[in-house]
Formats: C-alpha cells, sequence, structure tokens
C-alpha cells in the first residue's frame, strides 16, 4: 500500500471528530490526498450498526462492528490506499477495545473477530483529564449509552490505558496525545508532525 492509514481514537465527548478535522485540513495543507473515514462506516451497514448499538449488547454488537470493519477494509481504505491517498479514520480497532469490552466482551474473543484488520500506519490515542472530557460531552450532549455518566467516563480512560499493550502487540505504532490544554487545531499539528516523522522515516529507510 502506498497510501498511509492513520486513525483517531478517544473517549467520548473529548472532541476527536473536531480534531479529525482539523487534522485533515492540516494534512491538506501539507500535500496529502485525504479520505475520512468512520467507524462504524459510512454505508448502509455501518449506519444500521450505529442505529443499534443503542439496543444490541455485547457479542452480537462486536460481531457486527468487526464484519463492518473487514468490509470497510476492503471497500474503503485499501482501495483508497492504493492510489496513494491518506485514509484518516475517525474510530478504529483501539475504540473496539474500550467500548466492546466496557459492554462486556473480553479481549481474546476481539482479536478473534478483528483478525485481518488493517494495522495503521499511526494510531492516535487523544486523552484528556476525566473533568475536561466531562465538560466537553455536557457542552456537546450525550449521544449514546456509553456517555452516560462520569463513571462510563473513567471507564473509558481506564479502558484506554489497558488497551495500549494489546494494541502494541498487535504492531499498532501508538502516539497518545493529552488534549486537556491543547485547542483542535494544536492536536492536529502534532499529529501532522507525527505524520512527516513516519514518512522521513519510510522514505530514509527505502534509500538504504
Amino acid at each position: 500500500m502506498s497510501g498511509l492509514l492513520i486513525s483517531i481514537d478517544g473517549p467520548s465527548g473529548l472532541g476527536k471528530s473536531t480534531a479529525v478535522a482539523a487534522t485533515r485540513t492540516a494534512l491538506q495543507a501539507a500535500g496529502h490526498v485525504v479520505h475520512t473515514a468512520t467507524g462504524p462506516s459510512a454505508t448502509p451497514f455501518g449506519a444500521a450498526v450505529r442505529q443499534v448499538a443503542a439496543e444490541m449488547r455485547g457479542r452480537a454488537l462486536a460481531l457486527a462492528v468487526a464484519a463492518d470493519r473487514l468490509h470497510q477494509r476492503d471497500t474503503e481504505i485499501r482501495p483508497h490506499r492504493a492510489v496513494g491517498h491518506t485514509v484518516l479514520c475517525d474510530r478504529y480497532l483501539p475504540s473496539t477495545f474500550v467500548l466492546q469490552r466496557a459492554d462486556g466482551v473480553d479481549t481474546d474473543f476481539l482479536l478473534t473477530i478483528n483478525e485481518g484488520a488493517e494495522v495503521p500506519d499511526l494510531a492516535i490515542v487523544l486523552t484528556a483529564d476525566p473533568d475536561t472530557v466531562q465538560r466537553r460531552l455536557a457542552h456537546r450532549g450525550t449521544r449514546h449509552r456509553f456517555e452516560l455518566d462520569a463513571e462510563a467516563t473513567a471507564r473509558e480512560l481506564q479502558l484506554y490505558s489497558e488497551a495500549v499493550p494489546v494494541l502494541t502487540k498487535l504492531g499498532y505504532p501508538l502516539q497518545a496525545i493529552d488534549t486537556t490544554h491543547l485547542t483542535p487545531e494544536e492536536t492536529a499539528q502534532l499529529i501532522l508532525e507525527a505524520v512527516t516523522k513516519l514518512t522521513a522515516n519510510t522514505k530514509t529507510q527505502q534509500g538504504s
């Protein structure tokens, strides 16, 4: 694949989607042709997964999310990467190891059903202190059952920490960014710097 895959994950209400939009702008200004993807996908099946997430639970929901991810790999991510586009994915496998685990699904099951998912070139995990996340969530408004209270936010932050060693073993090049005191544009600049460093290292390796 000639195009990059960059995933951006983080707790609900953090301002992740705004940071993704700012990152897209920053990457385009740096010369990247960017395709923005979402998890679940923007396909009719992905939309159906989003719709049933309020009532579907546990392994059933995890299977639906995994099926959508593998379909997205073949119909969206790989085709764009093949023509040199940088794919910027708003929620990817890191979110699965948080939201589905919060829903009672064990790690081994998640690893099995997500086998074959495309490994990102860079996996960004956005963080912030719990109070900041709660303030941003209150400003934005609750959208799904994983965002109900401060306890859910604390649990989500804990699960992201627990997901790091699992994803590292899968070969995910993780980078955490604390956004507590950052604007979306400042967050985007840090991601751009990481992408620039990644591409420079790749060119160096190819030339050696």
